[in-house]
């Protein structure tokens, strides 16, 4: 009776789900950064010993590219829909600022965007990963303002990027949502003076 009551409480090892496994490398590498995290980090976090780690994903870095990508599909920014929308310029662009703001500031303990931060970490691939997606979004934003104001498109992009990047950086120094709100709304009023009515 006993060897059946272990049998049962033993069963079936649970399926190793790669989905909910990039998930919560994602949460780890969000809120440490790529550098803060290690492969023992995320076998521990994923419930997996090293050999199922790099059978599932070959590398720590080959995660993280399943993590931005991830990222960038669900959980970052909705640049494309913001820009491509039926209203002026400079409300769009004032809107992907606060939409970053309250992104970057949705959770204090993974703070930020996760591709911003990514640019700063000491792993070459990583960082070069990472500044893929990043330039990816500053090209989606350039050619949007391109299309309405191509003399300016450049110094705008930047100066969005920037703002972007300052907000993000402030958002994992823990400054509060209300804070960031005002410097994208002063960043909204700067770009309302910057581009003709």
């Amino acid at each position: 009776m006993s060897t059946t009551i272990k049998s049962i409480a033993r069963g079936r090892p649970r399926r190793f789900d790669p989905d909910e496994a990039v998930a919560k490398a994602q949460r780890l590498f969000h809120e440490r950064g790529y550098d803060g995290v290690s492969v023992a980090d995320l076998t521990q976090a994923l419930g997996i010993n090293p050999p199922s780690f790099y059978a599932a994903f070959g590398s720590k870095g080959e995660l993280y590219l399943k993590v931005l990508e991830r990222y960038v599909s669900n959980g970052a920014l909705r640049l494309q829909q913001i820009l491509e929308a039926d209203q002026p310029l400079v409300v769009a662009l004032t809107q992907v600022l606060e939409e970053a703001a309250r992104s970057y500031a949705a959770d204090p303990q993974a703070a930020g965007c996760l591709v911003l931060e990514g640019t700063h970490c000491d792993d070459p691939q990583a960082r070069a990963a990472a500044n893929g997606y990043h330039q990816a979004a500053q090209e989606l934003i350039r050619a949007s303002i391109a299309a309405r104001q191509p003399q300016q498109a450049q110094e705008l992009a930047d100066f969005v990027a920037t703002t972007m990047a300052g907000l993000s950086a402030s958002a994992r120094h823990g400054q509060s949502l209300e804070r960031l709100l005002a410097s994208a709304r002063l960043a909204g009023v700067a770009l309302a003076q910057t581009l003709p009515a």
